[in-house]
């Protein structure tokens, strides 16, 4: 590790302890544990899972397990923004795999995750509760309906701050 690299080690492990010890319901478990670190920080590096494991007196194995177990968790950092896109049956049926393809294609990735540059996480959604204005898609929980493909697309490359 270098020292930059250590420096920044050492004030996420320290922002970790801070969320820890700012618990405040009567029973502390790993997972209220892991939940309040994710909260405050968007995701759980390992830094997280080795803290929580000191703080929760478990080890880190206990703490991984309990991690791993829980798809809402994730162990890498977010992009700027979020980028859902339905892939419900409504969706599904009016277009929806058109324009997750083409969302794949402007963010340069073939499955969810972070765009190269990190500025969007792209993220599949069962249902985001807008069947009616299906195909559609959500910037960070804001919903937008009646997506096509090319629509979908240039929202993305905006997202990364490219031009149409």
């Amino acid at each position: 590790m270098t020292t930059a690299e250590t420096e920044q080690s050492s004030k996420l492990r320290e922002q970790i302890r801070q969320v820890l010890n700012a618990q405040a319901q009567p029973t502390i478990t790993v997972l209220s544990s892991l939940i309040a670190v994710q909260d405050s920080i968007h995701y759980l590096p390992d830094e997280a899972i080795k803290e929580t494991a000191t703080f929760c007196g478990s080890t880190i194995n206990e703490v991984w397990s309990v991690a791993s177990f829980y798809t809402n968790f994730r162990f890498t950092e977010p992009g700027d923004k979020t980028l859902d896109v339905c892939w419900g049956p409504s969706c599904h049926l009016v277009g929806a795999q058109q324009v997750l393809d083409s969302v794949h294609a402007a963010l340069e990735i073939k499955e969810e995750g972070e765009s190269p540059d990190g500025k969007v996480t792209l993220k599949y959604n069962t249902c985001l509760g807008a069947c009616a204005q299906g195909p559609v898609i959500a910037i960070n929980h804001h919903l937008i309906g009646k997506q096509t493909p090319e629509s979908a697309a240039k929202i993305a490359r905006e997202l990364r701050g490219q031009s149409s």
